[in-house]
């Protein structure tokens, strides 16, 4: 673990690639969804996640480090959410940024299952909220769908399409209107800047399930955030001596704290969908047959389970136990 972080790190140092180098990441990460794992094994994954943290400081990069799904991250370690929502998120200190490292806009998708598909209103809404309720990041996973190979698929029974119903499919096209989507949503977040970054919002209750969220700057700025909880009926809403009309489930932006500029519900950018298309000459495929092995072929006794790939040297799925 240390020999590998320490490597990677290193490589990024000698391309220069840190913010405080003049290049273009601004934030590093240490373990992944750790924090599950540390409650079950209790002291000893404690002691391991404050090793971690320690060591990936102690590597000088200048950057901020971030544990995702780590309530006790210790200083300076950012913990920060993944999940479809993250609103609901605090840092475990006041003085951390709220931070969602993994915006799911869809899921894997498994063997004989339905291809997973979020709506692009809903992912919409759900960043909208978070930054609404004081966010200050989000990295969406995944942006841009994948295609694992071979045995790399993502677990048990995921198929090797990694599309992810991502903003950008696995293939590199633009998947609209979610994309567009998103890139209107971004903008209208980008317009309320000023405001957003000059301390928390004050909320106000518009109604049982509405409220509006507003940021205010010292040097004049406004931006509100008015939002409809309701799952099923439109709201009309009174604010600032204006009445705004909100879809259900949605949340509008208003960057001047006056004109409403987007709702997450409200789709403006163009829908298309993908087409394959034949071409001229049949794609190469291959295939391939694996036999499993006899109990006769390549037996052995142990003490204890084994760790699978080092045993198979990859080059077969199976590795039988028996017990006698």
């Amino acid at each position: 673990m240390q020999k590998f972080t320490t490597k990677i790190v290193n490589m990024m140092k000698a391309e220069r690639l840190y913010e405080t180098q003049g290049g273009p990441i601004i934030l590093s990460q240490i373990e992944n969804e750790y924090g599950p794992m540390e409650w079950e094994l209790g002291a000893p994954g404690k002691s391991y996640a404050q090793w971690a943290a320690k060591m990936a400081v102690g590597l000088d990069t200048g950057v901020p480090w971030v544990m995702c799904k780590q309530d006790d991250a210790p200083d300076p370690i950012i913990n920060a959410c993944n999940g479809f929502y993250c609103d609901y998120f605090s840092p475990n200190k006041a003085y951390k940024p709220k931070i969602w490292t993994e915006a799911w806009t869809a899921w894997f998708t498994g063997f004989g299952n339905p291809v997973p598909y979020r709506p692009a209103e809903d992912l919409a809404f759900a960043v909208a909220k978070f930054i609404q309720k004081g966010g200050s990041f989000i990295n969406y996973y995944m942006y841009h769908g994948g295609t694992n190979f071979g045995r790399t698929a993502g677990g048990p029974f995921i198929a090797t399409s990694y599309d992810y119903d991502a903003p950008l499919d696995e293939y590199g096209l633009l998947r609209q209107p979610k994309w567009g989507h998103l890139k209107d949503l971004h903008r209208a977040i980008k317009l309320c800047e000023p405001a957003l970054v000059s301390g928390d919002p004050a909320v106000t209750a518009l109604g049982h399930q509405q409220e509006a969220h507003v940021f205010r700057s010292k040097s004049g700025s406004c931006a509100a955030f008015l939002a409809n909880y309701d799952q099923h009926s439109f709201a009309t809403v009174s604010f600032a001596n204006r009445h705004y009309n909100l879809p259900p489930w949605s949340i509008s932006i208003l960057p001047d704290c006056k004109n409403t500029v987007f709702n997450t519900a409200r789709i403006g950018a163009q829908s298309a969908q993908m087409k394959m298309t034949p071409v001229s000459r049949g794609l190469p495929w291959q295939s391939f047959n694996e036999e499993t092995s006899s109990y006769e072929d390549s037996s052995f006794t142990v003490v204890g389970l084994l760790e699978q790939i080092n045993t198979t040297r990859d080059v077969s799925d199976y590795l039988w136990y028996s017990t006698e």
